[in-house]
């Protein structure tokens, strides 16, 4: 057992799971004073903010740290363990959620709130910050499942009929997810007898590497649904759109990135030679979704169905940093999953705030509403740019990164010559989904914004069906979603600290070794 007292600063470790589930807790017990809900709600998620806050550049700059539950020496005790990248996603998860939750008061009237919407989103955050600060495997799994379970319970919070719909499809899908990753650490700890992450890292060298790669492609497949990577993505734009906006902007800038977190963590870090097995599979999905997710958006003519699917080809891009596994490559995944993070969510609520003025959801009948709210239309507007890797905005950067990293890899700068064929295919699909998806934004705007009216025979008289955004709305959803977008704006012309953090959780994941000396473990993974 261990015998040394977890020092008092260690403790912001576990701090955001802590204060998340203390919360939704105490928000259940306090659900008929109903003016508290949100008041409470907002201020649990401002302090696990600060919590990562904290936690993000005591990582940064000392490296990783860690702390074992009940004085048991890893890796028997559960260890959460948090490194630049884990505390990074964290922290942006922490601050979208507490915009998001602002947004949601334009629409939260007082007898809404005893609906569990609060208690649920706490839940959530909690299942999310466990996912990227835990260091056991069996664990992760667990905050999966807290993930599941709060999602859902959002999903079907309004009992309309497109929303049962769109939760069996989720659930079924993400069920089946879960079943895979759970086969997956049974036949991981039947191989290498531990569920440690850092003592996976150190022990797997040591098993059958068949085996080990079966065990990872298990992973990948588990992984990859979480995640709606193609092929197994169909689930996303079938279910993200069904819920009201704030909870559409929830789902697509966590859920999706806790999969390809985990994908990052269990392929780079702990299952390093299987990933060479795997490097093909994993460079075509990458290619595949990359390229069909925009074609799917320029095909949509609902406007959330559509940023559905430009989430999934984000979640391509990341999985091309997956199929680089050099420093910089990684780098650009994890800068690419901070970035749409932040931007699909601020995409997500421009648009629910496009269908308060439309009263739509098909893009086709939108129409004028440039001349009814132009600040509305500036902020779609950049947004897309962002997410279409458009310089200055903040997409720009990883996309750079990711480029540079297939353009190192596939020998068109380099190696004399000798062509990597699939390097040079990513490179490619990295351009085209850039291209494709600035034609599948640019095609929403000019269809919401810039036509006058509905398509068809009226769509050059003015749209009579637009209606002025209410105080309420304003107040709450247009600042929430303004402000987001200036966040974006920022860091997209002032990346330093973002390149800096995404580097040091490269190196971290390529060569895991300070991951594993904050754990307490001997050994050279």
């Amino acid at each position: 057992m261990q015998q040394t007292q977890t020092h008092a600063a260690d403790w912001i470790i576990i701090l955001p799971v802590i204060a998340t589930l203390m919360g939704a807790a105490l928000l259940l017990m306090l659900r008929d004073v109903k003016r508290w809900q949100a008041v409470l709600g907002m201020l649990v998620v401002l302090g696990v903010l600060i919590s990562d806050v904290v936690l993000f550049f005591r990582v940064l700059q000392g490296g990783p740290v860690s702390m074992t539950m009940g004085h048991w020496l890893p890796p028997f005790g559960i260890s959460f363990t948090a490194d630049a990248m884990g505390a990074g996603f964290a922290l942006v998860a922490a601050l979208v959620t507490l915009i998001v939750l602002v947004y949601a008061q334009m629409d939260r009237a007082g007898s809404d709130d005893r609906d569990g919407f609060y208690p649920l989103v706490l839940l959530l955050l909690a299942g999310v910050s466990g996912s990227f600060l835990t260091g056991d495997l069996f664990n992760l799994y667990v905050w999966f499942e807290v993930m599941l379970i709060a999602s859902f319970g959002l999903l079907v919070l309004g009992g309309s009929g497109a929303e049962i719909d769109g939760a069996v499809k989720y659930g079924f899908l993400n069920f089946l997810a879960t079943s895979f990753f759970l086969a997956a650490l049974g036949l991981l700890y039947g191989l290498v007898g531990t569920l440690n992450m850092a003592d996976i890292a150190v022990s797997a060298a040591k098993a059958n590497p068949a085996a080990l790669a079966s065990v990872a492609a298990l992973f990948l497949l588990a992984f990859g649904m979480k995640a709606a990577a193609f092929p197994v993505n169909a689930w996303l734009p079938a279910s993200y759109h069904t819920p009201p906006a704030a909870i559409s902007a929830l789902f697509g800038s966590l859920l999706t990135k806790v999969g390809v977190y985990a994908m990052l963590r269990t392929l780079i870090v702990l299952l390093p030679s299987a990933h060479q097995f795997l490097a093909s599979a994993i460079a075509a999905i990458a290619i595949l979704t990359l390229i069909l997710a925009p074609m799917g958006a320029i095909a949509e003519t609902n406007l959330r169905r559509a940023i559905g699917f430009l989430v999934i080809g984000g979640i391509g891009a990341v999985i091309a940093g997956l199929a680089l596994t050099s420093v910089q490559g990684l780098a650009g995944s994890i800068m690419y999953v901070l970035h749409a993070m932040l931007s699909l969510t601020g995409l997500y609520l421009v648009a629910g705030l496009v269908e308060k003025v439309t009263g739509e959801t098909d893009t086709r009948l939108m129409g004028g509403v440039y001349a009814a709210n132009s600040l509305l239309s500036v902020l779609f507007l950049i947004l897309v740019l962002a997410i279409s890797g458009v310089p200055p905005f903040l997409g720009f950067w990883p996309k750079l990164l990711l480029l540079s990293a297939g353009a190192d890899f596939s020998g068109i700068v380099s190696r004399g010559g000798v062509i990597d064929v699939s390097a040079l295919a990513l490179v490619v699909a990295l351009l085209l989904n850039a291209l494709l998806t600035l034609i599948a934004g640019t095609r929403l705007w000019a269809h919401i914004f810039w036509r006058a009216g509905p398509e068809g025979a009226l769509s050059e008289r003015p749209n009579e069906k637009l209606r002025p955004l209410t105080p309420r709305e304003n107040g709450f959803g247009m600042v929430a979603a303004s402000a987001l977008v200036v966040v974006v704006v920022v860091a997209g012309l002032w990346p330093n600290l973002l390149f800096e953090a995404a580097h040091v959780a490269a190196s971290d994941l390529i060569n895991p070794q300070r991951y594993v000396a904050a754990v307490g473990l001997g050994g050279t993974p």
